[in-house]
């Protein structure tokens, strides 16, 4: 680099030779070596020998092994302590069920005798009609009550309340959770930093991996779903409770402190109520991931809409789980109007008032139509004679492309299978750890320092020293060709769609519908049209990663400045050079953290495409919840975040460094 070159660049900018071309030139020739001589590659390259690996597995399984049958604190052990717990957590779970789904029992299961009956349908649709018009106005109000309309209409309403109720507690207690959590995370900056990589571990783990623990410690039930889910929900409350609090105006703190307030009080008086629009988002991704959860949930217990789409799969019934399946996106739907709403508008209503007459209003409303729904059964049950089903038609229609269409699709499969997916996949499979390791290292180095190239380097060896590099490069390969389809689809979608307001106006919904619709619905069509195999698994993955990839890059080429396309007119560009030269250019960082996205997302749906024959670190996790292995399904989960990581880490450089050139380059000019 000449000195020119040095003194030109923007002050306070590190001067690094950056040997990107040689090193990415040399790495691509080593691999192509490895693929083309995998036979005379030493053994350990591929798979470490037993007597080298960690036996992280083996230790896990011991250690819970003892938690359940020997650990003791004197008096009780720890499984009475954990399934103390599971009662007390049940008393809630009880209290709602018996609300929106069973009414009030005495006893349990068949013996049990009805002494009330729960809230009639109709009271159920009037509050939530009621919530939406307070929330959002009279096009809430329809919409919300329009959702729980369909789902007396369709026949799902029974497994939708037994669902609404396990939501109606998981969600709080996941709000409550988040909340204590994130305040003690900013007010002790080593728990902060502790907590982090806990955070990152609980979002990227799949799902099933942790399904097993929680079956030795609070046993099999719907206790132990709830549970499952609050874990799984949890996450995004902290992060957003420590990032608002962080974020409150330093003015309204100093207020706080000249008013004498105690440390307790500052947080609960003066902070929290400064960050509550911010705490209200959060509060909206706890209740969507709660419902996300409720299929994997009904594998431990949790029953509902879950166990009817979880049912549907096991006998390919693709009518019945794509009713049950789009019952659960119209809760979903309803249930996130109107957190968003309620978030939206809470200072509004404040202002406003009239909320105790509302309310005592709406509690009349209820109370009548439970005492109506006593004497006129129509009011209490929706009557069978008007209900509908969807199930024969989507049934029917699938068989009627499977029998017009089977050519064309198993053509298609047949042409990617052998000219892409396996080509890739023994690819993948020919790449010594060693060589890998090193690239993920290089490549670490070069976007953001010795730092990320020591984390990604260790990760990786994390899953060599498992014994899981074999299965890890099968789920990379997966994941890689899914992302590749997904950003090859949905990057395109997403520019027409950020530059065409129209077109926006239609795929919103669409992908809207995607983000909802619980993933084992994704596997109904596919498995029905291409049957088992790693094409229908990329193709399920495809279809649930593809939202972030459509969102974000719309996002992107919306929040350009319209400064600089006026600019790029001015100068005599065309629409497809100002695209090309500005607008891409200045979303780009934002495309890349929709990819990274897509990226979380592809991973996350490897445990479920297991059902479909894949062999992966996702089958290796999903047949160790049917062998109930907590070290085996631990590990391999583990190694599922470690992939997540390098993944996220290595995008986000890459975003955080193209940010920074542009800075750079708009502080120079």
């Amino acid at each position: 680099m000449t000195a020119a070159a040095v003194e030109s660049k923007p002050a306070g900018t590190e001067v690094r030779f950056s040997p990107t071309a040689p090193v990415f030139g040399a790495f691509v020739a080593l691999a192509f070596l490895a693929f083309l001589f995998t036979d005379r590659l030493p053994g350990w390259m591929s798979e470490l020998p037993q007597a080298w690996r960690l036996g992280l597995d083996s230790g896990i399984s011991n250690a819970m092994k003892w938690l359940v049958e020997q650990a003791s604190f004197g008096l009780f052990t720890f499984k009475d302590m954990t399934r103390a717990i599971a009662d007390v957590l049940n008393i809630p779970l009880d209290v709602a069920t018996s609300i929106f789904s069973t009414g009030l029992q005495q006893g349990r299961g068949s013996a049990a005798v009805r002494l009330a009956p729960p809230l009639p349908w109709v009271a159920v649709i009037g509050i939530v009609a009621a919530l939406g018009y307070r929330f959002g106005g009279r096009r809430l109000a329809l919409l919300a009550g329009g959702a729980f309309l369909y789902l007396a209409v369709f026949g799902q309403w029974a497994s939708a309340m037994t669902t609404l109720s396990s939501i109606v507690v998981a969600a709080p207690l996941g709000i409550l959770v988040g909340v204590v959590t994130g305040v003690i995370g900013y007010r002790v900056p080593l728990f902060k930093r502790i907590i982090g990589p806990v955070l990152d571990l609980m979002q990227t783990v799949p799902t099933f991996a942790y399904l097993i623990p929680i079956l030795f410690l609070f046993g099999f039930g719907p206790v132990a779903a709830m549970i499952a889910t609050m874990i799984y929900a949890a996450p995004p409350m902290v992060r957003v409770t420590m990032a608002a609090l962080d974020g409150v105006p330093r003015e309204i703190v100093e207020y706080g402190t000249m008013a004498g307030t105690t440390p307790r009080q500052m947080i609960l008086k003066v902070m929290l109520p400064a960050a509550r629009p911010q705490l209200l988002v959060g509060v909206n991704q706890v209740i969507m991931l709660s419902l996300n959860m409720v299929i994997i949930a009904s594998m431990i217990g949790a029953g509902g809409l879950g166990f009817d789409v979880l049912t549907s799969l096991r006998r390919l019934d693709i009518g019945r789980g794509l009713e049950a399946g789009l019952a659960i996106v119209m809760l979903a739907i309803a249930l996130d109007r109107l957190s968003q709403a309620y978030a939206e508008g809470a200072r509004l209503r404040d202002a406003q008032g009239g909320g105790r007459r509302f309310f005592l209003g709406l509690a009349a409303f209820v109370v009548a139509a439970y005492v109506l729904g006593l004497f006129l059964p129509f009011v209490a049950t929706y009557p069978e004679a008007l209900q509908f089903s969807t199930a024969p038609f989507w049934s029917a229609a699938v068989q009627w492309i499977n029998v017009h269409f089977f050519d064309f699709f198993d053509a298609i499969k047949t042409f990617l299978l052998l000219n892409l997916l396996l080509p890739v996949k023994r690819f993948m499979l020919a790449q010594p750890w060693p060589l890998v390791i090193a690239a993920l290292a290089t490549a670490g180095w070069w976007l953001s320092g010795w730092r990320l190239a020591s984390l990604v380097s260790a990760l990786a060896l994390f899953v060599v020293l498992n014994g899981q590099w074999e299965f890890a490069m099968v789920s990379v390969y997966l994941c890689a060709v899914a992302v590749f389809f997904a950003a090859l689809i949905g990057v395109p979608l997403g520019i027409y769609s950020g530059l065409n307001p129209k077109a926006w106006r239609i795929v919103e919904p669409v992908i809207d519908t995607l983000q909802t619709l619980p993933s084992f619905v994704y596997l109904i069509p596919a498995v029905m049209l291409f049957r088992v195999g790693d094409f229908t698994a990329i193709l399920a993955i495809v279809l649930y990663a593809l939202a972030p990839a459509v969102r974000f890059s719309a996002h992107g080429i919306r929040q350009v400045p319209e400064m600089l396309t006026e600019a790029g007119t001015s100068m005599g560009c065309t629409s497809r050079q100002i695209l090309r030269r500005i607008q891409l250019p200045v979303a780009l960082p934002t495309i890349l953290l929709g990819l990274n996205q897509t990226v979380m997302l592809a991973l996350s749906m490897l445990v479920i495409t297991a059902l479909v024959g894949t062999r992966d670190l996702g089958q290796q996790v999903y047949m160790a919840l049917t062998k109930a292995d907590t070290g085996k399904g631990l590990v391999a989960g583990l190694c599922v975040a470690a992939i997540a990581i390098v993944a996220d880490r290595l995008i986000q450089g890459g975003a955080s460094r193209l940010a920074a050139q542009r800075r750079g380059a708009g502080d120079a000019a």
